[in-house]
């Protein structure tokens, strides 16, 4: 594998994604470039699934914990460091091996943006519905009006809502019809991990019970707080934390709390399936012993 030519780990939550990655990279000397959205956020560890140090089997990793929980994501921002961290690794004669499900950070990250403009009076405006109406009917409006824009956004994420209708609004075209076409960007190979939906369900739901276990609703605790996780538009959203801190605002019960956390999941995972399959660059493969070999091939 020449080291300019970029490979991406892409799929649902719980297939297996930081796995691989690590696989890919000890077998081609690579370096693992995450591109997790909420994996970004220090101290969101068990309620994402960053694999800790130990577990990182000795391949470097780039980009976690690179912004408070009180932040806004910023997906330009995110493309302008990715572009540097990737450029870096390329020059070391590594080959850089990108891991994770946020499609648009995916996209981001291989190059394939070119983000519009702001428009600080239509934002202002959008912002102020969003807090007087909370993201569900901004979101109504945007799947009536683009519905593949839509489908990739989750419903609770206002801030990103907020920004597909101002770009919208001041563009005078779908929010999906500034995507650039899927032949820009970095030279790259795309590997996506398939499994069947009923055992990805389970696996999710497995995945939501150990994070439970390990302490979650603890770590939210703590990042609400000492570090104003609520005040984070972003970070406040990510799954499971929202769901635990209704349970720690005394809303729900943990037991909700959890089934509340495993249902919003499962949900995004299909949404995070109907991005990626609209990729034609995605090559699939089937989750399993001998993933690692087929990945291989692929690649």
């Amino acid at each position: 594998m020449r080291p300019e030519t970029v490979i991406a780990v892409v799929g649902a939550t719980a297939t297996g994604k930081s796995d691989l990655a690590i696989g890919l990279a000890q077998r081609l000397g690579g370096e693992v470039v995450n591109v997790d959205s909420m994996q970004l956020y220090r101290g969101m560890d068990i309620g994402t699934a960053k694999l800790p140090l130990a577990d990182r089997r000795g391949v470097p990793h780039h980009l976690l914990d690179i912004w408070e929980v009180t932040e806004a994501a910023s997906v330009a921002e995110y493309q302008r460091i990715a572009s540097d961290v990737i450029d870096d690794i390329q020059a070391r004669g590594k080959v850089a091996v990108l891991a994770g499900g946020s499609g648009l950070y995916v996209r981001a990250a291989l190059g394939d943006l070119d983000f519009p403009g702001t428009d600080e009076v239509v934002r202002a405006r959008l912002e102020a519905e969003l807090a007087a109406a909370g993201p569900g009917p901004l979101w109504d409006r945007l799947k009536a009006a683009d519905p593949t824009a839509a489908a990739a956004i989750l419903p609770s994420n206002g801030r990103r809502i907020v920004r597909a209708l101002e770009v919208m609004e001041i563009s005078g075209q779908p929010f999906s019809a500034t995507m650039p076409s899927y032949d820009a960007g970095r030279r790259a190979v795309q590997v996506g991990i398939h499994l069947p939906r009923p055992e990805l369900d389970e696996r999710i739901e497995a995945r939501v019970d150990r994070m439970f276990a390990r302490g979650l609703a603890g770590e939210v605790a703590a990042l609400a707080d000492r570090h104003g996780l609520r005040d984070g538009k972003t970070a406040s959203r990510a799954l499971g934390y929202q769901q635990v801190l209704r349970y720690l605002d005394g809303e729900w019960s943990l037991e909700q709390a959890r089934d509340e956390t495993v249902r919003a999941t499962r949900r995004f995972a299909r949404r995070q399936e109907s991005w990626f399959r609209r990729d034609p660059r995605v090559q699939w493969a089937e989750a399993g012993d001998d993933l690692l070999h087929r990945a291989l091939s692929l690649l």
